[in-house]
């Protein structure tokens, strides 16, 4: 025991290093963040699949009674977005069949006065919890003019569809990261 305690492994020590581990990018279940003058706990974290080796991660973030998506990707650069659940049906009633009998949205849609549109769609796999379980689903984004904002639209069964809007945000904005 004691030849253990002087020459063995080190356990492994799970305190969060705040210099490494305290990033957006390293956001754990439980763990804190300052947004928009809000602390949000990291409620879920999940992983896209897109089977082409690359992957995005989204993060749930709670605050009260509001819950919204970030989720970064990385293409040729890092990039973050920030969406909130929509009710699908706000799209316009037939959007579903639409999508059913052309297997694709419309390039066009307009949500509460402002007009995205298409700008890619692919097919992927949800990790929920980042394991190793895949759900398969079809996913479309749609830019408005500035491309700034974004809505998107996902499709996990053949009557199933979600829909989100949100920004482009920047890692900065988002402060004080710490785990609970």
């Amino acid at each position: 025991m004691v030849w253990n305690r002087m020459f063995g492994k080190k356990k492994k020590d799970d305190t969060p290093d705040p210099f490494q581990d305290l990033v957006l990018s390293k956001l754990k279940v439980g763990f804190l963040v300052d947004y928009d003058m809000k602390t949000w706990e990291v409620t879920e974290y999940n992983i896209y699949d897109w089977d082409d080796g690359e992957y995005s991660h989204e993060w749930e973030l709670t605050s009260g009674n509001q819950v919204v998506y970030l989720e970064r990707e990385e293409d040729d650069e890092v990039e973050w977005v920030l969406t909130e659940r929509i009710p699908f049906k706000s799209l316009g009633e037939g959007l579903s069949k639409y999508i059913r009998q052309n297997e694709e949205p419309p390039h066009e849609l307009k949500y509460e006065g402002v007009t995205y549109y298409l700008d890619e769609g692919s097919g992927g796999y949800f990790c929920k919890g980042g394991g190793k379980q895949r759900i398969e689903f079809l996913y479309w984004e749609f830019l408005d003019e500035s491309e700034e904002k974004v809505l998107t639209i996902e499709q996990w069964a053949e009557d199933k569809f979600e829909a989100s809007v949100g920004i482009y945000v920047e890692e900065y904005q988002f402060i004080n990261i710490l785990p609970k």
